[in-house]
């Protein structure tokens, strides 16, 4: 779902820079190699990993940390360089985090496969924990990119309290899961992942509204979309929030992880 967001996104916000930088293609090559990799690996029922899935999720990784070096460099070189204006209206610093977060949670993935019925680690730690301790990490970041956007916006719709409220409650829950050794199973915050979930898809619905109320509605669809709220960004939520749902599963399952 991260892989998919970062597709459509990607894809809507470089076609409105008209691809001046030719690297502006690779994410939208990445973004796409990531998410069939992503369905492969469903799909496949052996229990190991998989070396070209290893490689390209550590490639979707790679994709992002440079991603935030070039719009870093985007926003910085603007006249008035780290001002509010171009952190409104240059290239979103927090974006290239979404791939970087589905590259990682997918090389998670392939470790928790690769354990079958033992109990599952990632780098040394229980993989669990450490699922929960990314999600969770990803979620603050994804709400300091909405909250940037939303404010941008002036909270015009009191909706938009929701997308910079609920997530960071959210991350709070699976850091706290992540670092309690109890063996509770942490009800409340499964049913606030799947809120968040619910939260990242009717965001969709929001923001194809948001493009309805501009000049011409969808009849101008191809201007309409550019400039109103991103439609493909809110089911990163959804993705990060199925990621701490997952996390929080594993940890059930397997106490000591």
């Amino acid at each position: 779902m991260l892989a998919a967001s970062v597709l459509a996104d990607s894809s809507v916000e470089h076609y409105r820079g008209s691809f001046k930088n030719k690297a502006m293609y690779t994410p939208l090559l990445v973004s796409a190699l990531t998410m069939a990799t992503s369905l492969h690996g469903t799909a496949d029922m052996r229990p190991f990993a998989h070396k070209a899935r290893d490689a390209t999720y550590l490639l979707a990784a790679a994709t992002g940390l440079v991603g935030s070096g070039f719009h870093l460099y985007n926003v910085g070189k603007r006249v008035g360089g780290f001002s509010w204006q171009n952190l409104f209206y240059g290239a979103p610093l927090g974006a290239p985090m979404a791939i970087l977060l589905s590259g990682l949670l997918g090389f998670c993935s392939e470790r928790v496969r690769q354990a079958g019925r033992t109990r599952p680690r990632i780098f040394g730690l229980p993989a669990g924990r450490a699922i929960a301790a990314v999600a969770g990490a990803g979620l603050l970041g994804t709400t300091g990119e909405a909250g940037l956007l939303h404010f941008r916006g002036a909270y015009h719709n009191p909706f938009m309290l929701l997308p910079v409220t609920l997530p960071p409650i959210g991350a709070a829950l699976l850091l706290s899961a992540a670092g309690d050794r109890s063996g509770r199973t942490h009800r409340v915050a499964r049913w606030w992942m799947r809120l968040l979930t619910a939260m990242g898809l009717a965001g969709v619905g929001f923001h194809a509204y948001g493009v309805s109320r501009n000049m011409g509605g969808w009849r101008n669809w191809s201007q309409n979309i550019l400039n109103g709220p991103p439609i493909p960004a809110p089911p990163s939520f959804a993705g990060l929030a199925l990621a701490g749902l997952a996390a929080l599963g594993l940890m059930r399952a397997h106490p000591d992880a």
